[in-house]
């Protein structure tokens, strides 16, 4: 099972490889923020209570320009029967999430640098836990995007869809990684985040229960 999952997500990524589309995409698009967002402050300090949140709305609008196309790039090349017939659900659910799992640690990854780079709060003094925090976030972010561009696959307005049905998913997610994130730069220790570092946890094993549970059915539907 692991060798068709690595099947497929080798023949995803020499597809993004040809056309390079998400990458991109998703690159333009955090050049883009994180350089509206230096122009907007000028010579002004950016607050350290707000890069933190700053960089986690990034990281969420990048997921949404790009972690779409896992299943949508299927629908439209028409190969979506090949897979039904070649793969089980389970493999494609598998081989789908190492792909975006992959793009997304990949331009968050970037995303880090950039505001590492330009802005002169984002600097932790509890760097270790905001290691787990981006490593658990990604997790979640990648797992609810990919079953969620499963759901939409063969909707119309997957454009708008996408978002709507990604946001009330993701809240959850995303107000505690900001939370976190927030502690990180102040400094905090295991002890004081453990509560939310094991929600991050459960939140991302949840997910990946509820999609391997429900993809069967939304992919044969």
């Amino acid at each position: 099972m692991i060798r068709s999952m690595w099947a497929l997500f080798k023949k995803d990524l020499q597809s993004e490889i040809r056309t390079r589309y998400a990458i991109n995409s998703l690159g333009m698009f955090i050049i883009v923020t994180v350089s509206v967002i230096l122009f907007s402050l000028g010579s002004e300090k950016l607050a350290q209570n707000l890069t933190g949140g700053l960089f986690w709305v990034v990281v969420f609008f990048t997921a949404m320009s790009g972690l779409s196309r896992a299943f949508v790039s299927e629908e439209e090349r028409g190969t979506v029967m090949t897979l039904h017939l070649i793969a089980r659900p389970t493999v494609i659910l598998g081989g789908k999430l190492f792909f975006n799992l992959g793009l997304i640690f990949l331009m968050n990854s970037v995303t880090f640098l950039l505001f590492s780079g330009f802005f002169e709060t984002f600097v932790f003094k509890s760097p270790d836990i905001f290691l787990l925090v981006f490593i658990f976030g990604n997790i979640g972010i990648a797992v609810a995007a990919t079953i969620i561009a499963a759901i939409i696959a063969k909707a119309s307005g997957k454009a708008t869809l996408y978002p709507v049905l990604s946001f009330p998913i993701l809240l959850p997610l995303m107000l505690i990684v900001i939370d976190l994130t927030k502690t990180s730069l102040e400094g905090t220790t295991y002890t004081d985040a453990g509560i939310e570092l094991s929600f991050l946890a459960c939140y991302d094993i949840v997910m990946l229960v509820i999609s391997y549970l429900l993809f069967d059915f939304i992919w044969k539907d």
